[in-house]
């Protein structure tokens, strides 16, 4: 497994401390974020899960615990738009240049709106997608959200 993929040279390359951790990714999961979250041994509220999604028909980023549902509804009001839905798999993997399973908020071809939800702030640190399946970045929450030029709001169901 390489541990170089855009997204740990993105934060490297914008001197954010994170640490790199590996583990068994299980293709079969049907929840990808949990799967991660058990084989780590960390609690579910701290490894977290990055979704693309339509905002008014363009995309946009969500970050949030790999545990709790997004609501379209106050993800829409968190950046500014009307609705948003869940964008189809393969336009996702376009967009971001990831595969589902390793999709990482850091490093996407495109630089997206990106939500994060509030609860993460209240962790000592978090594991996002480090851009491939199996590698997880550890890192400080408030780090997380300054390196994406993120909104924080409460955007669980």
């Amino acid at each position: 497994m390489s541990r170089s993929t855009p997204a740990t040279l993105g934060l490297a390359k914008a001197g954010v401390a994170f640490d790199l951790v590996t583990y068994d990714y299980d293709p079969g999961s049907e929840r990808v974020g949990l799967q991660a979250a058990e084989a780590l041994g960390e609690d579910p509220a701290r490894v977290l899960k990055t979704l693309v999604v339509l905002l008014d028909g363009k995309p946009a980023c969500v970050v949030l615990p790999s545990d709790r549902e997004v609501s379209m509804k106050k993800l829409a009001a968190a950046l500014g738009g009307k609705s948003a839905a869940m964008m189809p798999v393969p336009d996702a993997e376009r967009i971001t240049g990831y595969k589902v399973g390793g999709v990482s908020p850091f490093g996407q071809k495109k630089r997206l709106p990106t939500a994060v939800e509030e609860a993460a702030l209240t962790e000592p640190h978090v594991f996002v997608n480090g851009g491939q399946r199996g590698l997880q970045m550890r890192l400080a929450p408030a780090d997380l959200v300054a390196a994406l030029g993120a909104k924080t709001a409460s955007i669980v169901a």
